[in-house]
């Protein structure tokens, strides 16, 4: 019995030693865990390495947190790849959003991902200038490197007849000019979707609005008449007075006379200068030899020129002449006109221009 109960004691100090041993392992894990868990949080909020004011990355369809990962790194844009991958996995992180992303000096990992998760991309503006044609539209719109070029212009018809709009074969007009918002993955005909589906929904809420008495059958009567508006000045104010001129001449049965619609039946012939002998030249767009509206609009119109055929001013004139300021003079016969001719056409200004200055 005296044995074995000094065996007992003996083996009771090297228990002890072992705890204590055991507790200061655990103690300097838990210091070493805590240390790498400050050094993760800091490199994750650690700031890109963004060389100047931002730099945009672009994320294809089907890229992995791995491969966008290697591809920051590649780019010097974060250290430890690795890392940030095993940050993803470990947080179960939400697919990434396809697109175009601006990286600033201000962004880090975190806030990397919280762009990459909410689909943050980088959104460009494209402008289409009222007056354009389709043809210039299209060009305009391809002419921009970040957006996928994927018709030609003799495809147009197809595309405004996918939206239900009609079977036009020329489709002049049917797009609203103004600016567009776009991604960098987006198409040229995604752009003209966006802009046939606006001209549809403002041509139809100002058609709604519309006076009363209009020469008008259709809402395509009333976007023909604002293209030729639209052509005849670019003074705000005149809109409505120029249609007005219109309106009253279609009433008494009389041609509507307007340069712009000459101009646009000539096509490519039209090298800056309309002579005599193009006036008295007949196309579907003369409106010298022709009576009523053109068939078609002869441009891209906003909503002031849509407005504006829909709700002319009141009067008695009947001709307008360019003043050469950009504006011009409205008259009431045909007598008063011509003394407004001479006046403004014959004896031109040296500055002269026929539309305002920007």
């Amino acid at each position: 019995m005296i044995d074995l109960r000094i065996k007992v004691i003996n083996l009771g100090v090297p228990m002890k030693l072992f705890g204590k041993i055991v507790v200061l392992s655990l103690m300097a894990v838990a210091l070493l865990l805590w240390f790498a868990s400050r050094w993760f949080d800091d490199y994750l909020a650690q700031p890109l390495v963004v060389n100047v004011d931002h730099q945009e990355i672009v994320v294809p369809s089907g890229m992995s947190y791995s491969r966008l990962a290697y591809r920051l790194s590649k780019q010097g844009f974060i250290e430890y790849p690795k890392l940030f991958i095993a940050y993803v996995r470990l947080t179960n992180q939400a697919a990434i959003h396809v697109g175009e992303y601006r990286l600033t000096a201000s962004d880090n990992i975190l806030t990397l991902l919280e762009k990459l998760q909410s689909g943050d991309v980088v959104y460009r503006n494209i402008t289409i200038p009222e007056g354009y044609t389709a043809k210039q539209m299209l060009s305009r719109i391809q002419q921009s490197s970040f957006i996928q070029s994927t018709i030609d212009y003799e495809e147009l018809p197809r595309i405004v007849s996918e939206l239900g709009y009609g079977d036009y074969k020329n489709i002049e007009g049917l797009f609203f000019p103004d600016s567009y918002a776009y991604t960098r993955q987006q198409t040229d005909v995604e752009i003209l979707r966006m802009m046939a589906k606006r001209l549809n929904k403002v041509l139809s809420e100002e058609w709604e609005t519309r006076d009363k008495g209009l020469p008008y059958k259709t809402p395509y009567d009333a976007l023909i008449m604002a293209s030729i508006v639209e052509k005849e000045t670019g003074v705000t104010y005149e809109r409505r007075e120029i249609a007005g001129v219109f309106v009253r001449r279609l009433d008494k049965g009389m041609r509507l006379q307007t340069d712009p619609t000459v101009i646009y039946g000539m096509g490519s012939r039209y090298q800056g200068k309309i002579s005599r002998r193009d006036l008295r030249a007949d196309t579907p767009y003369n409106t010298y030899t022709r009576s009523g509206l053109p068939p078609t609009p002869i441009a891209l119109v906003g909503r002031e020129a849509i407005a504006a055929a829909l709700h002319p001013a009141d009067g008695d004139s009947l001709y307008f002449v360019a003043k050469g300021d950009g504006s011009h003079q409205f008259s009431a016969t045909l007598k008063e006109h011509n003394r407004a001719v001479v006046k403004y056409q014959l004896k031109r200004r040296a500055d002269y221009r026929s539309h305002p200055a920007q």
